[in-house]
């Protein structure tokens, strides 16, 4: 069982205590990008992905200063690096060896410019998100640049695991990247709702928040089988049967 989430745009680069890591498996691909994006000016930047002015600085910069190899003296783990809404509901800050070691197993956080990242990967700061309509020699946008790659890397991920299943966390956004067609295992995508005067909906500030809980749960439980994952109750959530189907389980609260 492999579970993709969304990174975030909010990073912790402080220092932090925890040395295991790993590299970034397409890092390749990463150089690629940032040979493109740093042929833009910091207006052109702007204008690709709609940022302020000090923003597209940051961001210009951030390409320029991109260098390997990666150490910890450049770089820091991914899974601690990414905060925001997601991230506020992982623990990670206070996992121990063994919680790390069943993430870096299981999680799979997808990425614009790193693809698809294991939680000890290091990565350097960053802005580039999956739906940017960045020309490249693969077409158009990200999705045409990454094309299949991203799923083969899941699939390979997949061939180990006791549970050939794929757990979906990601916003629409990042989960495009998957294709289906490629990718060797069935999905099952998690979606929490809030109950508003008898409708359930949506609402992307709490669904986010519940993706990190969930992930969170299923890294501290260890779980393996998708069933265990209807134990979850953080948050007052509960499994809703009822709203729930084959491919897409529900949960609600209120």
């Amino acid at each position: 069982m492999i579970i993709v989430i969304s990174p975030s745009k909010t990073l912790d680069f402080s220092a932090n205590p925890f040395h295991t890591h790993t590299l970034p498996r397409q890092l390749d691909n990463s150089q690629e990008l940032i040979d493109t994006v740093k042929q833009f000016s910091v207006g052109e930047l702007a204008d690709l992905m709609k940022l302020s002015e000090k923003l597209s600085q940051l961001n210009w910069q951030r390409y320029r200063d991109f260098k390997r190899p990666f150490t910890l003296d450049n770089s820091k783990q991914a899974l601690l690096s990414f905060k925001g809404d997601v991230y506020g509901g992982i623990d990670a800050d206070n996992y121990s060896a063994d919680d790390f070691a069943f993430a870096q197993k299981h999680l799979r956080i997808l990425s614009g410019l790193y693809g698809a990242l294991r939680p000890l990967d290091l990565i350097q700061p960053y802005r580039l998100e999956m739906g940017t309509r960045l020309a490249n020699n693969n077409g158009k946008n990200l999705y045409e640049f990454w094309g299949d790659q991203v799923t083969e890397l899941i699939n390979k991920d997949l061939e180990n695991q006791e549970t050939p299943l794929l757990i979906n966390l990601a916003s629409n956004e990042y989960f495009k990247v998957i294709k289906p067609k490629v990718l060797q295992v069935p999905v099952l995508t998690l979606n929490f709702k809030e109950n508003k005067a008898g409708v359930y909906k949506t609402i992307g500030i709490h669904a986010k928040r519940a993706r990190g809980l969930m992930t969170d749960f299923m890294i501290k439980n260890r779980v393996t089988d998708a069933n265990q994952i209807k134990a979850f109750s953080d948050s007052e959530y509960v499994f809703n049967e009822g709203l729930s189907s084959e491919k897409e389980w529900v949960f609600s609260r209120g």
